[in-house]
């Protein structure tokens, strides 16, 4: 498909490959608007749905992953206009649904609604000049896209409230160390090595990396008894599969496992 505010490659040299989504609205540097969303959703879900892809990386540019959801173009909102559009849940929530895992790669700015798109991916690998913030109350109102919900369950509350509170901004460095970013990497190797973790997942068995997804959620989402419950059933299942059984005969007979891909 052509795309107006994003771009969109595919990347690896094995059969199975990982799918590139680039923001790009470089004049706004990359604010979040509907069209974006729109966009954004549509490619991550025909990636989700090829069979030849089995990882999804999210970037932006090198100066910003996004500044933010676009400010000028809902500032004339109201509640009617917010509520009855579902504004926010009805496009930005697609992500959520992905199965595949969703890489995202920021340099530069991530803040406010660019800060909890890359929280509502699975990983974060942060170039060093990289910052992240939620300063939504500098302009009248709360973060809407997870950002009083994902934070805090990831860098804690003190750390969330001082963000959220005071416009406090993250580099990359505090970043990694609160577990909000899986690594920190020189600006010009982020993307190569976000790639070689692509390309390892690829490597596997795709039943057992959307379990691993799935389960991870699961308990991120809910206590840890009813997460405890998801894993156990998906780990069950997993002997229901070719995989599995490919995977163990391969450690025993000490051999390469060739997965089903």
């Amino acid at each position: 498909m052509t795309y107006d505010t994003i771009l969109t490659d595919i990347r690896g040299s094995g059969d199975i490959k990982t799918g590139v989504i680039t923001l790009h609205r470089p004049k706004a540097m990359n604010a979040l608007n509907d069209q974006l969303m729109d966009e954004l959703g549509c490619a991550l879900m025909g990636f989700d749905r090829d069979d030849s892809i089995g990882c999804i990386i999210v970037t932006g540019s090198e100066k910003a992953f996004a500044a933010g959801a676009d400010i000028a173009a809902m500032k004339d909102y109201d509640f009617q206009k917010v509520y009855g559009s579902n504004y926010i849940s009805r496009n930005w929530e697609t992500i959520r649904t992905v199965r595949k895992p969703v890489i995202a790669v920021v340099q530069g700015v991530a803040l406010g609604g660019g800060c909890e798109l890359a929280m509502m991916c699975d990983m974060i690998f942060a170039a060093d000049n990289a910052k992240f913030g939620q300063p939504e109350i500098t302009i009248g109102v709360i973060a809407g896209a997870g950002g009083t919900q994902r934070l805090p369950r990831t860098v804690g509350k003190a750390k969330a409230m001082d963000m959220l509170l005071t416009n406090r901004w993250m580099d990359a460095a505090e970043a990694e160390r609160c577990g909000l970013v899986s690594r920190v990497l020189p600006a010009d190797k982020v993307m190569e090595e976000a790639l070689a973790a692509a390309e390892k997942i690829c490597s596997f068995g795709r039943l057992a990396v959307m379990a691993t997804k799935e389960a991870v959620n699961a308990t991120f989402e809910s206590s840890l008894s009813e997460g405890l419950h998801v894993e156990r059933r998906l780990f069950h299942s997993m002997f229901g599969t070719a995989d599995q059984r490919e995977g163990m005969d391969a450690f025993v007979n000490k051999r390469k496992p060739m997965f089903n891909k």
